[in-house]
């Protein structure tokens, strides 16, 4: 069977010795998947630099926002999502043929923030800067602290314990994206925490790094390997005939829903039957890393139910140390593939570069050439994964569905888009119920730091000359960054949103043409901070309409 190969060659290379135990607290010397380097591509974008002394990893995530203040909106959710379909013009080392959906994402996701008493912004049991620590209390907006004053009761750094949850779905034909080299797509559960208590700025155990929970659907709700980030091996990372696989075009419905041992997601194939879960529960094998801020490779983990952290889904909703605002969303993972003609080694750094780039820039790291991909039967083009610093990668191109006006044009070398429904929520006495409204969103501020002139996101603690000067979308150096519209509802469904550009037929609504026009303005977040003084920052843009567009109706 194949393996998810986005993660795996990394894994072989940097995995530091797991040690597996079946107690619920397991001594190891490191995380397995340390979002900090390579192997993090698709982790959270967080509201500080963890990678390499510091540096961006990598994580532009243009975004959906659902908002509810009815109860049961913050924890429950119903998708209906078609798998998007790959052009029938293959993909060239020259950028002249088609664009798959490899190149665009290598993952899309709906998330979800949830509890995690071991994560930032106040792990551990620690003391709160004011009173005692809170634990975080599922599926409840007790959860609500985004104060910016440390001497009110509601002051951020008093704020939960927090994580995020990624419902995350990988497109097949090129390693190390794919968990197939033809056509296949599958999907994974995935949790990120951060251990580090922002109050104090002491970073927990294994380093302080963000970690992820990981286990992909499974037709037995099992998952193949440890998902615990202490644990996890080669089996976590490999699919099998239990592993849930979907083909290009058919229609998924995807329900979330919180059980007593923690969230599970259920995901069927309308269109061929079948259908799979996984549940975030500590019999299943995810867990919480210990904080301790004394210990650095030696660390544990305590077996865990990841439940949902609130009761609705609104601007109040958020995890505090994430880039992004929200707790229910859409999401896309953009800027990970720029093409490259030669390496220096397998999963390396590019030695000749590719088409758009003017020379090999320090950001054409996580490279394949094209006679390795081909080798293993994938699309045998090279590229590069690593992030985009001056986004003139694939994904920053006039490449995406409706980036054309000919739709016959579009449709041969551009992929079909992902389409999928506003979600529909269960509230207290089980109806079903819409989101009322919604915003889009976008953490462009946030990894524009390279950009020439880089944009000024800190607002205070600490403070640029010019908070806002030069953080614009679309980014420097970038044609085109795509953005959601909705459509009729063809095929027999309901309204449907879909990304890329302007011209994919059906539109009904593109929101003013444009990510400029869509995402709206710089939005001011408050952060805690060591020493008792929040940091703000203007990590998003984010446009909030004051009603849904493309409800789904009961």
């Amino acid at each position: 069977m194949r393996k998810l190969a986005w993660f795996l060659l990394w894994f072989v290379l940097l995995l530091v010795g797991c040690v597996a135990s079946a107690q619920s607290t397991s001594p190891s010397r490191k995380n397995a998947f340390d979002c900090s380097d390579q192997s993090g591509v698709l982790c959270t974008e967080v509201y500080d630099s963890i990678g390499y002394g510091g540096a961006y990893t990598g994580h532009d995530e243009p975004s959906l926002l659902f908002y509810s203040d009815v109860s049961g909106s913050g924890n429950t959710g119903v998708y209906f999502l078609r798998v998007p379909k790959d052009p029938p013009t293959q993909p060239n080392q020259g950028g002249t043929g088609g664009t798959f959906n490899f190149q665009l994402h290598p993952a899309f996701w709906v998330g979800m923030a949830m509890c995690d008493d071991q994560s930032a912004p106040n792990p551990g049991g620690s003391p709160a800067p004011v009173g005692a620590n809170i634990p975080c209390t599922a599926d409840s907006d007790d959860n609500i602290y985004d104060g910016s004053n440390p001497a009110k009761a509601r002051y951020i750094g008093k704020h939960p314990g927090a994580a995020f949850m990624e419902m995350q779905f990988y497109p097949p034909g090129w390693f190390p994206i794919s968990c197939d080299n033809t056509n296949r797509w599958c999907s994974a559960l995935n949790i990120d925490s951060l251990s580090v208590n922002m109050n104090t700025g002491n970073n927990g155990a294994c380093g302080g790094v963000e970690y992820v929970n990981f286990a992909f659907i499974t037709k037995s709700g099992v998952p193949g390997g440890p998902p615990s980030p202490l644990l996890q091996n080669g089996d976590t990372f490999t699919t099998t005939a239990d592993t849930l696989f979907y083909n290009p075009g058919d229609l998924l419905r995807i329900v979330l829903q919180d059980t007593r041992h923690g969230l599970k997601i259920t995901i069927t194939d309308l269109t061929t039957g079948d259908s799979g879960s996984m549940t975030a529960s500590s019999a299943n094998g995810f867990a919480a890393l210990n904080f301790d801020p004394n210990v650095n490779d030696d660390c544990a983990q305590t077996l865990y139910d990841f439940h949902p952290m609130y009761a609705t889904s609104s601007e109040h909703t958020r995890v505090p140390w994430a880039a992004h605002s929200y707790n229910i969303a859409f999401s896309d993972e953009i800027g990970h593939f720029e093409y490259c003609d030669a390496v220096s080694a397998e999963g390396g750094p590019c030695t000749t570069h590719g088409i758009n780039d003017p020379s090999t820039d320090v950001d054409d790291q996580g490279c394949f050439d094209a006679n390795f991909e081909a080798s293993f039967g994938y699309i045998g083009i090279g590229g590069c994964l690593g992030e985009d610093d001056d986004f003139d990668g694939v994904p920053y191109q006039l490449v995406w569905p409706g980036t054309f006006t000919n739709p016959k044009q579009d449709r041969l070398v551009h992929a079909q888009p992902v389409k999928f429904t506003s979600p529909l929520f269960k509230d207290r006495e089980g109806e079903t119920r819409d989101y009322s409204r919604i915003a889009f969103e976008t953490d462009l501020p946030r990894i524009e730091f390279a950009t020439n002139p880089p944009c000024q996101r800190h607002i205070s603690n600490p403070a640029d000359a010019n908070p806002g000067q030069d953080c614009v979308n679309p980014p420097p150096g970038a044609p085109f960054y795509p953005f959601f519209t909705t459509r009729g509802g063809d095929e027999g469904e309901n309204c449907m949103w879909q990304e890329g550009g302007a011209n994919i037929p059906g539109t009904i609504n593109s929101f003013g043409g444009s990510s400029t026009t869509e995402f709206g303005s710089l939005l001011p977040l408050v952060y805690p901070a060591a020493g008792g003084v929040p940091t703000f920052r203007f990590n998003d843009f984010r446009q909030v309409l004051k009603r849904n567009p493309c409800p789904r109706g009961n």
